[in-house]
């Protein structure tokens, strides 16, 4: 165990933070292309990476924890830096700040596309609200004795006057 784990926790985390990107890359392209039908289907699978991303990294900061130990690192949960920092001497300082070089990358990546994809979603959500807005009917005015003004001034079917007055 010890640091070959944590390495091979690391890079699990990794891979599916690459499968995040993947799949907020395919959310997007749905957006874009207008195909809303598919939109579900996308972000139940993004939610899924990002389940098991969750258990990823609980696995990842259990094994830190055992190296911090063995390294001597007083931190009970230190970050991949203390961890570098505390390295004894070989291989393990550069592998492990490699892996949070790219792990921050990635992670810089994956906000840029949340928020991207945020902004598409919410002018979708304009959108819909506009045309559904545009296929309402007016809703016209009633004058006091409760006859429709409607937006023709004629009286519809459906008026109706109510007493609010017991």
């Amino acid at each position: 165990m010890g640091a070959n784990e944590l390495s091979a926790l690391l890079w699990q985390e990794r891979e599916l933070l690459d499968l995040l990107i993947f799949k907020l890359e395919e959310e997007q392209l749905l957006l874009t292309a207008g195909k809303s039908r598919w939109l579900q289907h996308a972000t139940r699978e993004v939610e899924q990476v990002v389940t098991r991303l969750r258990a990823a990294g609980l696995a990842r900061l259990m094994e830190a924890g055992m190296v911090a130990r063995e390294w001597g690192v007083p931190s009970p949960e230190p970050s991949l830096n203390e961890l570098a920092n505390a390295a004894p001497d070989g291989p393990w300082g550069e592998i492990l700040r490699a892996h949070l070089e790219a792990m921050s990358s990635q992670t810089a990546q994956i906000k840029q596309l949340r928020d991207a994809n945020e902004q598409f979603l919410r002018a979708a959500a304009i959108s819909t609200q506009e045309t559904v807005s545009s296929l309402r009917p007016d809703a016209g005015t009633y004058d006091a004795h409760g006859a429709s003004g409607g937006a023709t001034g004629a009286a519809g079917p459906h008026a109706q006057l109510f007493d609010t007055q017991l």
